[in-house]
């Protein structure tokens, strides 16, 4: 895991506590990144060097380089990390699990080209033109609409592509949009499995 320091160091839950722009520590906790994490390396027997940068009830507008709504700039900060972790490897793959935010029937129009934009900005500014983009989808008791949004990422970025969300749990009940722990671990597996396949080719 990269520390603040930009330092890798043992990765240990809540694997979001370094993040340059994260909530409360309070509110870090599980997340698909330790059992992803775990099948990519079982499977290939490589380190993994993880760059958890995210921030809860986002925006994809507010990842947008030229995003003026928070101080330190998401983006500016997400490749920031990225490039600290490249003094110790090459970059495989960028996950990203969002879209709560943009479900709203207004915001569903225009979220594979923000989406589309933001790729192409990262991949250009971490000089990573083929790296995979991988995006999961969100919790089907609440995203169906958004949902068929997040299906649609092969077709708006070139060797993109998604995870089902189906089958994990709930965190609490339907209000909540967020996985129990079983299903965290379960679309981390799924995560991994998509790049097993488009990063080492196992089928």
């Amino acid at each position: 895991l990269l520390n603040s320091e930009g330092k890798p160091e043992p990765a240990r839950n809540p694997l979001n506590k370094y993040s340059s722009i994260r909530k409360s520590y309070k509110m870090q906790q599980m997340s698909p990144g330790y059992s992803f994490a775990t099948k990519v390396h079982k499977a290939t027997g490589r380190k993994l060097l993880l760059v958890h940068n995210a921030r809860g009830g986002t925006k994809v507008s507010w990842w947008l380089p030229e995003s003026d709504y928070a101080d330190p700039n998401y983006y500016s900060e997400a490749v920031r990390r990225a490039k600290e972790a490249m003094k110790y490897g090459e970059l495989k793959a960028i996950l990203w699990h969002q879209g709560c935010g943009d479900s709203g029937k207004n915001n569903r129009p225009l979220y594979m080209e923000r989406l589309a934009k933001l790729a192409e900005n990262l991949r250009k500014d971490l000089n990573a033109p083929d790296v995979p983009f991988i995006a999961g989808e969100l919790a089907y008791w609440r995203y169906t609409e958004m949902n068929k949004v997040i299906r649609t990422i092969s077709q708006h970025i070139p060797n993109a592509d998604y995870v089902s969300a189906e089958g994990c749990d709930m965190l609490k009940d339907e209000s909540d949009p967020h996985f129990g722990r079983e299903g965290q671990l379960l679309i981390g597996e799924r995560y991994a499995d998509k790049v097993l396949k488009m990063v080492y080719g196992v089928k």
